[in-house]
């Protein structure tokens, strides 16, 4: 393993753009698909500042919308990265939407991105491992531990359910779905 580590700070990267009309829906909030092209560049610009090599996105972990964000408003996003694996980075992403006319601030969207360093020829390349400096960065790491475990164990159920078993079918019978003939 590489002696190489550097520390959850030398990771962060903060972007702050004023909210446009182009960038609204037909309701007149941002898009969403705005935000997460705005997520992925900054997911990017985070685990490749880390890592010095070029990243691609492998998943996009989480994306919770918590709260809509208003033409005018100036959006700021702060990312860090908060996991590393061999070549494995996960970058959580905090979105938050000033109004600019009364300074309120508000939490808007929590984002987890996993990223994962290339080389020149594309192929997968070791990180640096993470320094981890205070109680809320060995939290956040600690968390994505858990957010993995999780991601494997919805894996393995996937291969080893029977969703045609009788009793599969038979909870069905508990959701509002009716069952096309098969």
């Amino acid at each position: 393993m590489s002696s190489n580590f550097k520390t959850v700070a030398s990771s962060k990267i903060n972007i702050s753009e004023l909210m446009l009309p182009s960038h609204s829906n037909f309701s007149g909030k941002i898009h969403g698909g705005y935000i997460l092209s705005l997520l992925d560049q900054i997911a990017f610009a985070c685990a490749s500042k880390f890592s010095g090599n070029y990243c691609v996105t492998a998943s996009v972990d989480t994306v919770d919308f918590l709260n809509p964000i208003e033409v005018g408003e100036l959006v700021t996003m702060k990312a860090s990265v908060n996991y590393v694996g061999k070549s494995s980075m996960i970058v959580g992403i905090r979105v938050e939407a000033e109004n600019i006319r009364t300074g309120i601030v508000k939490h808007c969207n929590s984002s987890y991105f996993t990223m994962v360093a290339k080389d020149e020829n594309g192929n997968n390349i070791e990180v640096p491992g993470l320094i981890l400096s205070d109680d809320e960065e060995i939290r956040r790491f600690m968390n994505c531990i858990k957010q993995i475990s999780l991601r494997k164990e919805r894996n393995r159920h996937e291969e080893i359910f029977d969703y045609k078993s009788a009793s599969a079918l038979e909870m069905l019978k508990s959701y509002r779905v009716k069952l096309a003939t098969i």
